[in-house]
């Protein structure tokens, strides 16, 4: 598990007081971005880590990448893209979809959305899921 982080992680170390100890980027297109992205996250398609990581990014930070889905393989990419240039890099993994359907907190283009948690992917009735 070294090279991963589940949204549930991710969503908690934002939520902790301070520094979470990492950067979240988002690696879909722009159209993607639009629709909604976790608060915070930097925008950076993958197809422009070659010629923007270094730019955006502290190389001392690690990262962690996502894109739609677990159908999606555009944060291993992007993560593979990122790690070839020194970065320490983790995927989170269920990537924008699993973060929604499990009740976490969104931004768009009109301000931060939050949807009821999805029975079938986070507990509705308990602080956590007991795993």
């Amino acid at each position: 598990m070294a090279f991963h982080a589940d949204v549930s992680d991710v969503a908690s170390a934002l939520a902790a007081d301070g520094d979470p100890g990492f950067v979240v980027i988002d690696t879909r297109s722009t159209a993607s971005w639009d629709q909604g992205r976790v608060p915070g996250a930097i925008h950076l398609p993958t197809a422009l880590i070659p010629e923007q990581a270094t730019e955006l990014l502290d190389p001392s930070t690690p990262v962690v990448t996502y894109c739609w889905g677990p159908g999606c393989n555009g944060a291993t990419r992007a993560a593979l893209a990122l790690a070839q240039r020194g970065f320490r890099v983790k995927e989170m993994l269920g990537g924008f979809e699993y973060w929604v359907r499990e009740g976490f907190a969104f931004e768009t283009w009109r301000g931060r959305e939050r949807r009821p948690a999805d029975p079938f992917t986070a507990p509705v009735d308990a602080a956590d899921c007991g795993c």
